[in-house]
């Protein structure tokens, strides 16, 4: 069992490792496509809350940002509620690159889990849910009795 979170570490390691070899082909780095794939699925998110989603200081995020906005594939909106604050979004221009490397995404995935039954993936899915609500948890009671 004292390897297992490991594994898992190791894991998706090895599956971000074979989506950036099928990805460089594209001109955009790892953190490029993290990025995007995030503000796809939550368009809007202000800078500080995708730095704490991607776990990188808000400077980085910040230079990554100013890599793709002058590359026109994302967008600062000013937000109304903080005006020294950005609401970000992916742009028209970026959604064809979104769409093959979500082709490329499938394709990996699909590889990766070859010859794992649906059955197991589902039983994977719970169990790995499961884990991440008790670690949510155990972070909250942490910081909780740090107060």
């Amino acid at each position: 069992m004292e390897t297992l979170p490991f594994e898992i570490g190791e894991t998706a390691h090895a599956l971000r490792k074979a989506f950036d070899r099928r990805a460089c082909g594209l001109g955009v780095t790892r953190a490029q496509w993290k990025l995007l794939f995030r503000l796809e699925r939550n368009p809007g998110l202000r800078q500080i809350e995708l730095a704490d989603m991607l776990d990188i200081e808000p400077i980085t995020l910040s230079r990554i940002v100013d890599r793709l906005e002058e590359a026109g594939l994302v967008e600062r909106v000013a937000d109304p509620a903080d005006r020294r604050a950005w609401r970000l979004h992916v742009t028209t221009k970026s959604r064809p690159l979104i769409e093959k490397l979500r082709g490329i995404a499938n394709e990996m995935t699909a590889h990766a889990f070859e010859g794992v039954s649906p059955e197991h993936l589902k039983i994977a899915r719970e169990v790995l849910e499961r884990v991440r609500e008790n670690a949510s948890r155990t972070v909250l009671i942490d910081k909780a009795s740090n107060q």
